[in-house]
């Protein structure tokens, strides 16, 4: 491909997507329903979370919160790629991508630390039911909650400039279903090396920071649960943190696969199916 200049480049293509008609069409209709479950999910948690005031307790609070970033995450990435699919405009403009890389950073890293809050938050409750209201006030979950929106806010600024401030000289070609950062580090035709350390030192700190808040909260938790002589309290219990947990699980696996590495590392086909 004729090489072009930085300043030229004004989109991106994404080609991570089948070309075949008849597959775009599946894929189209398969993406469209989980898009418009996942909506529907997390709007009917939202307006529960909002007007039933039996649920007005911190832990729904966080859930809410929860369900806007999963509200926001998919909007991001899936309706640019239902547009590519079915109407075959795989172009995406260079203020576009920058936009898009900046959303889905920001949903990504404040739901690391929302999930590090809500582990915590699942602490107190077990562990502390006396005094649960008294330390987990009002006051204290919109601190916290507004806290992971601004450090989210933050870290995908600062993301979002280390990658669009690259040039980008050789292709325009995007390898996946949409912007995302090992591709756009690929895409450079300068060293990124400065840059990815940068950008796994400061994912490493905060998402370090995180990940040991959630497995210290839940290593107390086991503890105490375990210690619970009525096997309904430890059942009540489990129930309780089982979803939470298995989301951390996924979560943490999918953007560990994804974001902590090298780009020399940088495998398309393992990145679109972890995406998926």
């Amino acid at each position: 491909m004729q090489r072009v200049n930085f300043s030229m480049v004004s989109e991106f293509i994404l080609v991570g997507l089948s070309d075949a008609p008849e597959v775009r069409f599946l894929l189209f209709v398969l993406f469209l329903i989980i898009y418009l479950a996942t909506m529907a999910g997390n709007i009917t948690i939202l307006i529960a979370t909002s007007t039933d005031t039996h649920l007005h307790n911190p832990m729904y609070f966080f859930l809410g919160n929860l369900s806007l970033l999963d509200i926001l995450c998919p909007t991001v990435t899936v309706l640019k790629m239902l547009e590519a699919l079915l109407l075959e405009k795989k172009v995406i403009s260079f203020t576009g991508c920058m936009l898009q890389l900046f959303f889905l950073i920001d949903a990504v890293g404040t739901e690391i630390f929302l999930l590090a809050v809500m582990a915590y938050d699942r602490y107190v409750a077990i562990c502390h039911p006396l005094q649960y209201m008294n330390i987990m006030s009002m006051k204290l979950c919109a601190h916290l909650a507004l806290g992971t929106w601004v450090v989210g806010l933050l870290n995908s600024l600062l993301h979002t400039s280390l990658i669009f401030t690259l040039p980008f000289c050789d292709s325009n070609q995007v390898d996946q279903y949409y912007c995302d950062i090992p591709p756009m580090l690929a895409l450079s035709c300068s060293s990124t090396y400065s840059r990815e350390l940068v950008i796994l030192t400061v994912a490493g700190v905060l998402g370090s920071g995180a990940f040991v808040v959630t497995l210290i909260s839940y290593i107390y938790i086991l503890w105490a649960i375990l210690c619970m002589k009525s096997s309904e309290s430890r059942h009540k219990a489990f129930s309780t943190c089982g979803s939470h947990l298995t989301v951390v699980c996924l979560f943490y696996g999918t953007t560990i696969c994804t974001y902590v590495r090298p780009s020399s590392t940088y495998s398309p086909h393992q990145d679109r199916i972890v995406s998926m």
